[in-house]
């Protein structure tokens, strides 16, 4: 007899309260996710600033339209570039550059590359959002911004990231991104590591497909 039958199938996802003055949920999205689980289930809380629910598959057009009614951003999980990680915005919005970081989190975030990809933005250079310290990384530097590459947080491994370029506006931002990301896509091997990436195919290689010298 076969008892899988009527055995419900889960989506993970991976949701927050989207870009914006550090990671917090209001009591409403909070009710809107317990709406949804049931009653053993255990959600996970990510050091990107997400919480990964198990949604069930019969009940996942409905569970993301109530998520966005209020105001939850939700995404793959997996190999996909994960959603920005920011520090606090504790200056402003405008002068920390949120709508910069919204824009970037909007453009890749849920983009299908080799393995998962973790970026980071910060708003000043103090750097509260750690951007060096993984995959991609930005900084607000006055009114420009500074792009970086291949860092690694963790173990015999751990390094910062290297400035692909300093002095970008927003533009410029995004379409290097958006470039690197593609010479990932098409370079990487399966289920390889960006800072591995960096390190086999060469962050000059890189400086030089995105014509930076």
């Amino acid at each position: 007899m076969n008892t899988n039958i009527n055995k419900k199938k889960y989506i993970p996802l991976a949701v927050n309260g989207g870009i914006g003055f550090g990671a917090k949920l209001k009591p409403k999205q909070l009710g809107v996710l317990a709406e949804y689980l049931e009653e053993d289930s255990e959600i996970e809380l990510t050091t990107l600033q997400q919480l990964i629910v198990q949604v069930p598959e019969d009940e996942i057009d409905e569970v993301k339209r109530k998520f966005e009614e209020v105001g939850l951003h939700y995404y793959p999980v997996g190999k996909f570039v994960k959603n920005l990680r920011t520090c606090n915005f504790c200056k402003g919005e405008i002068e920390e550059g949120m709508p910069v970081a919204k824009e970037l989190n909007d453009r890749i975030a849920g983009q299908e590359v080799p393995f998962t990809l973790r970026p980071a933005y910060t708003g000043c250079p103090i750097g509260c959002g750690e951007p060096l310290m993984n995959d991609i990384g930005v900084m607000k530097d006055q009114d420009t911004f500074e792009l970086y590459i291949g860092g690694h947080p963790k173990g015999r491994e751990a390094r910062p990231g290297q400035l692909v370029k300093r002095d970008l506006n927003p533009d410029e931002l995004y379409n290097l991104v958006d470039r690197i990301l593609d010479i990932y896509r098409e370079n990487g091997k399966k289920r390889e590591k960006f800072y591995r990436f960096v390190d086999r195919f060469g962050f000059e290689q890189i400086k030089k497909e995105l014509d930076i010298s």
